[in-house]
């Protein structure tokens, strides 16, 4: 059975499980929706399954600012009150409430 009920939301200030990186959710695909060759490319014995959301980040780590795609089994909410300072997120998103920014832009 396919898992399509995305458990996080566009918006959403999430944190990577296993990597320093957070980031802001801008795009939900409801089934693994990349390369063949980017999902061979992560490690046989860490490689998420295909059939569960993947979210497209605005991320950040100490060092830079990037975009991310990550299966919803390696996402947690980021729970320190923090604004993501990534650039991009004033051209898709307005004020930051503490866990989640306003959505300012339609999405397809």
């Amino acid at each position: 059975m396919i898992k399509t009920d995305a458990k996080y939301n566009i918006g959403q200030v999430v944190k990577h499980k296993k990597h320093p990186f957070r980031g802001v959710i801008f795009d939900i695909d409801p089934i693994f929706s990349n390369t063949e060759e980017w999902w061979h490319s992560i490690p046989e014995d860490s490689r998420p399954a295909k059939e569960q959301p993947y979210y497209h980040l605005l991320a950040e780590n100490d060092t830079t600012y990037y975009t991310a795609y990550v299966s919803e089994q390696n996402l947690l909410v980021d729970d320190t009150g923090e604004p993501v300072e990534h650039p991009d997120i004033a051209s898709l998103f307005g004020q930051f409430h503490g866990n989640y920014y306003n959505i300012e832009v339609q999405m397809n």
